[in-house]
């Protein structure tokens, strides 16, 4: 299985609302950074815990609209197309970082002005 692969079936799991089956594939001692990039979560208990608050951490009618992967030497990249109720239509880049077939680091890059308009 290829990394992107592996990023691919992360996006279906979190669209499943499987986020237990979405953490088994990022190590323990994993970290996420969120966009704005000062918020960080450290372990993957951490992370864990914050998905339960998903809804809450995205903007109201978050709908993600398109989706690819781009692969690289132990990292892959997720280009998203989303939108949202007050945003008609967007994207957004996730970097995802590995060690071996693990996630080590999840990186959310976006527009924070937009982002933050959408609520």
């Amino acid at each position: 299985m290829s990394l992107a692969d592996i990023v691919q079936r992360g996006w279906i799991a979190v669209g499943a609302g499987d986020f237990d089956s979405l953490v088994s594939d990022y190590e323990e001692n994993m970290t996420f950074v969120m966009p704005g990039q000062t918020d960080i979560l450290e372990g993957r208990g951490s992370f864990r815990a914050a998905l339960d608050g998903l809804g809450t951490l995205l903007p109201p009618g978050f709908e993600i609209t398109g989706l690819r992967q781009i692969e690289g030497e132990n990292e892959v990249v997720s280009i998203v197309e989303w939108k949202s109720e007050k945003q008609a239509g967007s994207q957004l880049a996730v970097l995802f970082r590995f060690h071996g077939d693990k996630i080590h680091e999840e990186r959310w890059f976006i527009d924070t002005e937009q982002w933050k308009s959408a609520f």
